[in-house]
């Protein structure tokens, strides 16, 4: 087993090497002009103050993009915009990282390609739709990360943004909800009559609003690995083939939940 694990090592080694060189001119020459990249000014290895505060977040499409960008704090905050859905890069090998545009230029933005020694935000975070599609790239970045660099998240950098899903006003007073519950209190607490807005996503949220939720009061998951967890086997079940098994676990545990906008008296 161990003389085979060497041998694919050595395989994989060779066949990146191969492509090694001109991904890492394509990403030098594109990062000048890097319409993906909303880069900011101070990084995690600068020697500045505010040097652990940098952090990228990773967004799907131009319309949420732009509201971050706008909305952003140019100095410590970058916006990586992926164009759709990146790769199920599950079971591949590192090659793929820089066969794959995307993957070869967030690597590029990270500075990860060697180790973590020169990783240029202390945090990337993944700001997605509250939606299946946002969620499902959820997963395919973070089963990225785990694939190929999971240091990242061994290490604490890895992170998920929570964004409202209501917001609830009257003339007076607005409040962002993040789930159902605190729906249910705002309707309460500002009726009768109060104005919901059920945001579909992040496009939705104007850069004015936007402040509030990537400023002081940004409400972060964090994404967590322990030596304990069965990476290789979440990974299998969660991203790999076996659609049927998968399909009946998630009808088994399959929660609904209605969405009520009806007025609370």
């Amino acid at each position: 087993v161990l003389l085979k694990k060497i041998q694919e090592s050595e395989k994989e080694r060779k066949a990146i090497s191969g492509i090694q060189k001109k991904a890492r001119e394509m990403a030098k020459k594109v990062s000048l002009n890097n319409k993906k990249l909303r880069d900011c000014r101070i990084h995690l290895n600068d020697r500045h103050e505010r040097a652990e505060e940098s952090m990228i977040f990773i967004t799907e499409g131009n319309s949420a993009s732009g509201s971050i960008t706008k909305s952003r704090d140019v100095n410590t905050q970058a916006v990586f915009s992926l164009r759709g859905k990146p790769l199920n890069c599950y079971g591949l090998t590192k090659k793929i990282v820089y066969e794959n545009e995307e993957f070869n230029l967030l690597q590029a933005a990270l500075n990860i390609e060697e180790d973590m020694d020169n990783l240029r935000y202390n945090k990337i975070i993944i700001a997605t739709d509250a939606d299946v599609d946002g969620m499902h790239i959820r997963l395919l970045l973070m089963t990225f990360f785990l694939q190929f660099f999971p240091d990242v998240i061994r290490s604490g950098h890895l992170y998920i943004l929570q964004t409202p899903l209501f917001r609830v006003r009257n003339k007076k007073e607005t409040r962002y909800c993040y789930n159902e519950d605190e729906r249910l209190r705002a309707v309460g607490s500002l009726g009768p009559n109060p104005e919901i807005t059920r945001f579909k996503g992040l496009g939705e949220i104007s850069a004015d609003e936007f402040k509030e939720f990537i400023g002081e009061n940004m409400r972060l998951d964090k994404v967590r690995m322990t030596k304990e967890d069965p990476v290789s086997d979440l990974l299998e079940f969660y991203m790999g083939k076996n659609s049927n098994e998968r399909q009946g676990f998630i009808i088994g545990n399959l929660r609904v939940e209605a969405d009520y906008v009806e007025d609370l008296i």
